[in-house]
C-alpha cells in the first residue's frame, strides 16, 4: 500500500483530492499546513506528497525544501497544487525538488495520472 500526502489549507481541496485518489492501494493522510505536513513526512515518511504552496505556518516551497535537504526524504515526488502561475514559480517549484505542477482550477484525473506515473516511477 502506497502512502500519499495530501496538504493543502483549503478544506475543499483536500475533500477532492480525497474523493480523487480513493483506491485500496493507497492510504491517504491529510495536513491543513506546511508545519504538520513536514510533521507528517518526518515521522511516517510518504511514498508522495501533494502541496498546497500558499499554507500557514510553512509553506509548499519550505516543505519541499526541507525535504530536499534531508537525505531520506528527498526521493519522495512532490507535486505542487498551487494558483500561482507564473513561469517563476514553477521554475522555483522545480528547483526546490517538485516533479509535477499543478496550478489550481486544475483536472482531477490528470493529478491521478501524474500520481500514478510518480509512484510507478518511484518503484523502478
Amino acid at each position: 500500500m502506497k502512502t500519499i500526502l495530501i496538504a493543502d489549507d483549503e478544506e475543499d481541496i483536500r475533500a477532492l483530492l480525497l474523493m480523487t485518489l480513493e483506491d485500496p492501494a493507497y492510504r491517504l493522510i491529510e495536513a491543513s499546513d506546511g508545519e504538520s505536513a513536514l510533521n507528517l513526512i518526518n515521522t511516517d515518511p510518504p511514498d508522495a506528497v501533494i502541496l498546497d504552496w500558499m499554507m500557514p505556518k510553512k509553506n509548499g516551497i519550505d516543505v519541499a525544501r526541507a525535504m530536499q535537504d534531508d537525505p531520506r526524504l528527498k526521493h519522495i515526488p512532490i507535486i505542487m497544487l498551487t494558483a500561482k502561475d507564473q513561469p517563476c514559480d514553477q521554475v522555483l517549484g522545480h528547483e526546490v525538488g517538485v516533479c509535477a505542477y499543478f496550478v489550481k482550477p486544475f483536472s482531477p484525473l490528470r493529478l491521478l495520472d501524474m500520481v500514478q506515473q510518480l509512484l510507478v516511477q518511484a518503484e523502478a
